[in-house]
């Protein structure tokens, strides 16, 4: 054997000793990574919250926030899809979805900061210009379906509802009729050419599980913002509240 390939003998020992430093080490160095993992963890728990998180928290959702926001255009419009290409959509979520409503007379009370504009019967909303879409509807659990939506868009919605000649303030705010589930919109979202007030789903009326008879389809935003059962519209230059986001998710929501 020459001196190059020589095989190098380590005593058994020797080879113990290495091992356990090694262990020693490893288990310091795993031990070090997790306290300052759990240290890192307590610190964010306990700092001052804002809107109801901790506020190195609320710092990533609004920076999230501010990629969605420069992203977002009318131009920027998620991608449609062939009717074969529908999917079923589970009906996650009843938060809301009171079974024991009259559904056949129901009315969206409509307002703005000023006070109330007009209650409109979901029958109205079948004169406004009718649009079908079929987008991805993206739920921030991570599952995914494309889903068939019909009915007006917002933007039509508020050009009949909301006053002309007064400026649209900066946010809308929609809820349930007990305000039991909410979700807050800034006016650009709302606005945008693919949101939709469906009546809608597949062609036929919604189904109460998927928030008959009335449901928002905005497929800009995660299904979090997708809310049932409209029972409430308010325009408002003061950001509103919303659900998940009092529960640490993104206000925005973008996608």
């Amino acid at each position: 054997m020459t001196e190059r390939h020589r095989e190098i003998i380590v005593p058994e020992r020797d080879l113990k000793s290495e091992l356990r430093r090694r262990t020693r080490r490893d288990f310091l160095i795993a031990g070090v990574a997790a306290a300052g993992g759990i240290g890192a963890y307590e610190w964010v728990r306990h700092s001052k919250r804002e809107d109801d998180v901790p506020w190195p928290q609320r710092r990533v959702l609004d920076f999230n926030r501010k990629l969605s926001e420069a992203y977002l255009s009318d131009s920027h419009l998620m991608p449609s899809y062939s009717r074969d290409r529908v999917e079923h959509l589970k009906p996650n979520g009843d938060i809301g979805l009171d079974p024991g409503v009259d559904l056949r007379n129901w009315r969206v009370q409509v307002s703005a900061d000023d006070g109330p504009l007009v209650n409109v019967p979901v029958a109205d909303l079948q004169s406004l210009p009718r649009v079908e879409m079929i987008t991805r509807f993206c739920c921030i659990e991570g599952w995914s379906a494309v889903a068939y939506w019909g009915g007006p868009r917002f933007s039509e919605f508020t050009r009949r509802y909301f006053p002309r000649g007064r400026k649209l303030p900066s946010y809308v705010y929609m809820a349930t009729v007990g305000e039991d589930y909410y979700v807050g919109l800034d006016m650009k979202s709302a606005m945008h050419p693919q949101t939709l007030l469906a009546y809608e789903q597949n062609g036929e009326p919604l189904k109460p599980e998927h928030g008959a008879p009335l449901r928002l389809a905005i497929p800009v935003k995660y299904g979090i913002k997708n809310i049932k059962r409209i029972g409430i519209v308010k325009y408002t230059d003061e950001k509103p509240g919303d659900y998940w986001a009092e529960e640490g998710y993104d206000w925005f929501a973008g996608l």
